[in-house]
Parts: C-alpha cells; structure tokens; sequence
C-alpha cells in the first residue's frame, strides 16, 4: 500500500485520474494531460512559529511565492517577478518576515541563473519590499513593491542571522564585470540598510558564517577558474588560505561548522573517486575525514534542525541514502525512524520550527515526484500538507533502477533505466536518453517526465551518466574533459551495446534522444553510428561548436577559459559538430527549439536542418519563435511530445499521444 493511503491529512485532491497514466505499456495511446499540467507546489518551508507556509508555485513562465496561513490554508500574500522569472531560494527571516531571490530561466530545459534581485513581504501581505536589484527602478503603476531609486550591486543572500532578526547576511558585487570581486554585507530587511561587514580575497566568491552570523569562510575563483578556499577567526579576522587547487589539485567546498564554531566541515575532492567529507580543525589544522562512499559524492547536505549546522549527507545510487557524522545524534535517531516509517523513499527536512517541536519533510522517489508531510516531533504524527502532482499514484508508475557497466576502456559507466509496467521481461524498443550539461550535471533515481512518458509509449529508457558527468568525483568529471564527440560520445555508444547484450534492448528497435547537449550526443551518435540507431531526435541542441566556443568565450575572461579548457581549441571543434556531418547520417531526425534560446540559439537548429536537407536526410522540426531553452507554453509542450512520440511511433513500434 502506498504511504499516501497510510498516512493521514491529505489536502488538495489531483484533477486526474492515474488510470490513463498507468495504461501505457504500448497499448492504446498515452495521455500527456498529467505530465503537462505544472506542478500544484514545488518547495515549502514552515515560519519559525508554525503559522505559515511559504510556498513556491509554479505557472506557465514564472515562479510565484505565495504565503499560506496554516490554520486554514488561506493564502495572505504572494510574491511575483515577471516573465521568465523563478524564485531561486527563500527563506524565513523572522516569524512574520519571508526573503526571496528571484532568478531568471529562460525556457523549460534552461538552468536559472540568479539575478541578484531580493524580495521581502510580511506573511500578512504587509511592508513588501524590493530589498535590492541590479536592474534600477521599476516604474510600473500599481506595482507593490516599494523601489530605491538606484541598486548598482547585485545582492545575494547568504543566510539569517539568529540574534538580529531584522537583517541577513548578503553579498554584493559590482554589475559592470564578469569576473567581479565581491564583499559580505549585513541587510536590514525593514529599512533596507546597509552595514558592509567583510570583501572577499577572491573573485565570485561565496561565504559561509557560523551560527552567531560571523563570515568565516570564502570560496570563489579568479578569471583562471581556479578554485581557493579563505578562512577566518570572526568578524575582523584576517583571511588565511586553506586551499588553493593550483597546488592541492583539488577543490574543497565549506558546508559549515558545528554548533561551537570550533570545527569546521569541508566537501574535498579526492584524485581518484568520489568526494569526501572532512572535518577541519581551524585551530591546529588537522584534517579527518567523516563521510565518503565508494561510488558517488555527497547528493546533497543534511543539516540539523537549526537548517545551518551540518550532520550528514545523502547519496544517490540504487536510490537515496542518507549517512550521518555521528549515527547517535538526536536528528541522525530521528531521520532513521521517519526512514522506516516511509519504506525506502528519500526523505529531506525543509525546515522546522524555532522549538523543533515540528519539522517540515520532503519525501520522494523514483515513482512519486514529490509530496510534503508535516511530522510533529512530539506526537510521532505525519500529515501530508502538500502534493507536487498527487495525480501521479507512486504504485502505478514504472520504477527506475540503478545500472553499472563499464566503458571500452574499462572506466565504470552508470546510469539509470526506467522498464514500461506490465509488460512480460525480454527485449523491447529502447530511447538512450543522454541528459545536458555536460559537465557536473547527471542522471539520478528521480521521477524524470522524458522517461516516464516514454516507458508510457512502451519503450525502454536509459539514462546514462557519462563520463563528464557529476556524482561520480574529479576524475570522473575530468575525463570528459575535451571529449565533445570522443570518449563521452563513446560511452553513450557502450551503454547502448550493453542493453542489447543483456537481454534489455532489442537491437533492431533503437533511437537517441536528448535536449541541449543531449541533442549534441543525438546527432552525433547517429553520425557515429548509422547503423546502430533508427532515428534520432535533438531538442534545444547545439549542433556547431566552434559557434558555441566563440559564444563562450566572448562573455567574460573565465568563459574563455571554460571554452579552452573543456571544449578544446576551436579550430578543432568542426570535425566534432553534427552540422558538419550530415551525410553520415543515415536515419530521420526530429528537431526542435526555440527562437529566444539563449543558451542553444536557434540557429544550431537551423544549420542542423538546413545540412541534413541538403544531405538528403529525412528531417521533421518545430519551431515557436516565443520559447526559449525547452518550452513553457503547455499548447506548444503539447505539441511537442505528440509530434516526438509520432516521430518515434514507426521506428519502434511504441504508442503515441492521444
């Protein structure tokens, strides 16, 4: 039985019936209905008092943050940037008072990027504030927020601060350089004062302070990209340095320190494998490590109730796994039970109340794309409060399953493959579905909508991390370096062989597709391999790289050294770019994009098309000149996976859209 009948509390009920999602498996047709419709909530944290809930909303082109009063589940107010806009994290500054940064994304598949822009609003609707921008003033009539007349900073948050409730911790940098330094400031969220405190040693810098709101660590890189760690007694403190990877050969992150300021925690690479936790001891420099696994770095940091003091981290393999530095503390106990309580789904706390007499929890799976429970501490209760898209029944939905193998010249390869439900074991249709980035971004034990959607159609998915790939340590990432169309190509290539070899693909039935660098790794598989694919599809893709490289470069000094270091010297790059290779291809190809993509311009797209017309391949495509890096719109979204899973449809036998 499925936690979501177990527990009590449930609120919100879905506008879908799962029936149709659930009747895949290759027979009749899929119903994109559930996979298009946003997400009812996204994140939620719980005020330090319990009153309220801050939640993100997601619409069709924007992120809304919108404050919920728990004791009837009204909302009070919201908080509402403009198009493209996303709320990049927020946080309850005081029990009436909620912070938020704004980010920019433009397009579904785009990574935000934080514009260094600061809201704040009383839960009550009242005092709402623009707390800082870069962008100037905002004369729109009627606007709520209350503007400065000039930001010529762009401010980051970096944490409340316990014992002054009024203020945060935030960052500024200049906005007239790419590469800027940058110092720690003291914000007062009522007045918007404020009290520079600190200016880091190093460009692009982050901080982290200790729980009495004093800066003790900076990390940041100079236009070299080479990583340096600072270090710091307190508030006036001189910056000694801890690490430079220049002579380490490794970069190490700050996470926090514990309660009494006393130790440190640090996120160190290592030359070979994964990432460690260390404990560092400011006082006599002594390192040890506490935390590491033998396959993945830390997925993400566990922290006590307090939100800011370290204790463990989760790791993502066969799923997600959470360890702690000492398995006896008080929260270590209380993650163990509420593991139990839930059966194998990952569990997170958001957030908890000031007297730690109720925490906010995020419990997920490959199968269940997100659901919140509020656990009272005291009573042992959990209540579900909020549903991501309770629609989707966890029980109905095809599993995802970890899978290792190794790469032609004997490098370990991971990856992830989601089977179709109901269906008898045996080859069938499979989709290599290689994930964008490339470098540091990768696949997990997650619900993904592309795999879902498509073990719907009655395909077997395979989500590959190649090399390059993050989760895996240094060297892992490091082997990918300069590899656009080489080695990490390679793997993509081996992944598929070895479904075939084991039973899990049927050879004849095979297509690769993939959005932004995944629509690079499409085309060039089916450049690579004619004969080994019968169709390939590039969504968003970049197709030229020495166009790419120019683009990289021209940004800022570090974005050259970026394009030199991990795509090569340009004059190299054109043998490696699909639009160059045309004729190899020998199979039909769908692409798609949009024309206000910043991140992959449409004109890839449009060179791709225009080279394999004119190689006589057999080329579908979708343009929308309002979309930017992965559509928004739910019409043009529509239409996009109807045409994919009609695209699909005679190649492998699978089912299409309703």
């Amino acid at each position: 039985m499925s936690h979501r009948n177990r527990l009590a509390g449930v609120l919100f009920a879905g506008v879908f019936s799962w029936a149709g999602v659930a009747a895949a498996a290759g027979q009749g047709k899929v119903d994109l209905a559930p996979y298009l419709k946003q997400d009812q909530y996204e994140r939620v944290k719980i005020s330090p008092d319990g009153a309220y809930f801050a939640v993100t909303v997601p619409l069709e082109d924007r992120t809304v943050l919108a404050i919920i009063r728990r004791s009837d589940m009204v909302p009070t107010t919201k908080i509402m940037g403009g198009e493209n806009s996303v709320v990049d994290d927020f946080w309850w500054a005081n029990n009436e008072r909620v912070v938020v940064s704004m980010a920019g994304k433009y397009g579904s598949r785009d990574r935000p990027y934080t514009r260094g822009e600061l809201h704040a609003v009383n839960a009550d609707g009242k005092n709402s504030k623009l707390l800082a921008s870069p962008y100037g003033v905002d004369d729109t009539p009627g606007n709520s927020f209350t503007y400065r007349t000039e930001f010529e900073r762009a401010v980051f948050m970096q944490g409340t601060l316990r014992d002054e409730p009024n203020k945060v911790l935030v960052s500024a940098m200049a906005v007239n350089t790419s590469d800027p330094y940058v110092r720690i400031e003291k914000l007062d969220i009522y007045t918007l004062k404020r009290d520079v405190l600190a200016s880091a040693p190093v460009r692009r810098a982050d901080f982290v302070a200790d729980l009495k709101g004093q800066v003790r660590f900076a990390v940041g890189a100079d236009t070299d990209n080479v990583s340096r760690l600072y270090y710091r007694e307190g508030s006036g403190g001189k910056w000694q340095l801890v690490n430079d990877e220049n002579v380490t050969k490794r970069q190490e992150y700050p996470l926090g320190l514990n309660a009494e300021g006393t130790l440190a925690y640090l996120q160190a690479e290592r030359s070979e494998g994964p990432d460690a936790i260390v404990s560092w001891n400011p006082a006599t420099g002594e390192y040890r490590e506490v935390l590491r696994d033998a396959v993945a770095d830390p997925y993400r940091i566990l922290y006590d109730l307090d939100g800011q003091t370290p204790i463990g981290a989760s790791y993502m393999t066969d799923r997600v796994r959470n360890r702690f530095f000492d398995d006896d503390h008080p929260t270590a106990r209380l993650y163990r039970g509420l593991e139990k309580a839930f059966r194998g789904d990952s569990i997170r706390m958001t957030s908890a109340t000031a007297d730690g007499g109720e925490v906010l929890l995020y419990v997920w799976s490959d199968r269940n794309n997100g659901d919140y429970f509020l656990f009272n501490t005291r009573t042992k209760r959990a209540d579900r409060v909020f549903s991501r898209r309770e629609w989707f029944i966890p029980d109905a939905m095809p599993a995802t399953r970890y899978v290792s193998f190794k790469a032609r010249d004997g490098l370990p390869l991971h990856g992830y493959l989601t089977e179709p439900r109901g269906q008898a074991p045996g080859p069938r249709p499979l989709v290599l579905l290689p994930h964008g980035g490339p470098f540091g971004v990768f696949d997990g034990w997650e619900f993904d909508d592309d795999a879902q959607i498509l073990a719907a159609a009655g395909y077997a998915v395979l989500r590959v991390n190649y090399r390059g790939s993050g989760n895996y340590g240094r060297q892992y990432m490091q082997a990918g370096n300069q590899e656009w169309g080489g080695r990490m190509q390679d793997d993509l290539t081996d992944a598929t062989r070895w479904a075939v070899r084991e039973g899990i693909a049927d050879g004849s039935k095979m297509c690769i597709y993939g959005a932004s660098y995944g629509g690079y790794a499409a085309l060039m598989g089916a450049a690579r391999e004619p004969d080994l694919y019968r169709c390939a599809v590039g969504y968003v893709g970049v197709y030229d790289l020495p166009m790419m490289h120019r683009d990289a470069s021209s940004r800022s000094r570090s974005g050259r050294t970026w394009a030199l270091e991990w795509m090569g010297d340009r004059a190299a790059l054109a043998g490696r770019s699909p639009v160059n290779l045309a004729d190899r291809i020998k199979v039909p190809v769908f692409l798609a994009a949009g024309g206000k993509d910043e991140r992959a311009p449409v004109e890839h797209t449009r060179q791709m098309e225009k080279a394999l017309k004119k190689a006589g391949v057999p080329v579908e495509t979708l343009y929308y000149p309002n979309e930017g890096h992965g559509f928004y719109t739910e019409e043009h979204r529509r239409e996009y996976y109807t045409r994919l899973l009609a695209f699909l449809a005679p190649h492998l036998g699978g089912a299409v859209a309703e």
